[in-house]
């Protein structure tokens, strides 16, 4: 699915990512984790196109496809998403006009309204949320089930979810990850997490440690749970 080859990523002249070698393979769940400012979410920046993080050496191939140089929106039509960590707010835009746009020519609105909505009850997410601006006055839970209704909608390869767990109580998160679970199926996932929590519910095929913009342990689950009763420093 995807193949990172020797890749360094700068932001603002400050190496960040350091000759990172990663694969990730379809149908398979990675969980990224590592300490604050280790790099995490300037991969997933840096894999989505974002123009503040400059690839310094290596290759990006999603699909045999070399991405490296793709523009973020070209990402995106070929398979790439981002769950951001702290969803932005849009003014005067609702659920609806948001992924009629990035869908349009591809599907009927009638049917795209119909299948929102019909996500959102499996989310549980509220009516009144599909009509009012988007995110405007959503609690954290409420935000990270929009984006993942997004996901859902636009049907990617490579699903990048950035702390889908911060912010998020209890039966949200449940909501969440219940979903993610019964739909991961043809899809890669990277969920970069702080928290062992996520993981009673969605099993990862392998957790990986990043420390200082390297992958330093990878483990199954169990290492995730170590980390949090131990923390990095005892890797």
């Amino acid at each position: 699915m995807l193949r990172l080859k020797n890749l360094t990523i700068a932001v603002a002249n400050k190496v960040i990512i350091k000759n990172l070698n990663l694969k990730l393979e379809k149908n398979k769940v990675y969980v990224l984790m590592g300490p604050n400012g280790s790099g995490k979410s300037t991969l997933a920046l840096s894999l989505m196109g974002h123009p503040l993080y400059q690839v310094r050496s290596g290759k990006m191939i999603l699909e045999k496809q070399n991405i490296t140089e793709m523009e973020p929106d070209k990402r995106a039509n070929a398979g790439i998403f981002l769950s951001f960590q702290s969803p932005l707010s849009l003014s005067g835009i609702n659920i609806f006009s948001l992924l009629r746009t990035a869908v349009s020519g591809k599907k009927d609105p009638l049917a795209l309204r119909e299948e929102i909505e019909k996500t959102a009850k499996l989310l549980k997410i509220k009516d009144e949320l599909l009509e009012r601006s988007f995110n405007e006055g959503a609690s954290g839970g409420e935000k990270k089930k929009l984006e993942l209704l997004q996901a859902s909608v636009l049907n990617p390869k490579l699903i990048m979810f950035d702390e889908i767990d911060t912010g998020v109580d209890v039966d949200a998160l449940k909501t969440i990850a219940q979903f993610m679970e019964k739909n991961k199926k043809g899809k890669t996932y990277l969920i970069i997490t702080h928290y062992n929590r996520i993981l009673k519910y969605v099993r990862p095929d392998a957790v990986l440690i990043m420390v200082n913009g390297k992958i330093v342990k990878k483990g199954d689950y169990r290492l995730a749970e170590e980390v949090e009763k131990n923390g990095y420093q005892n890797l």
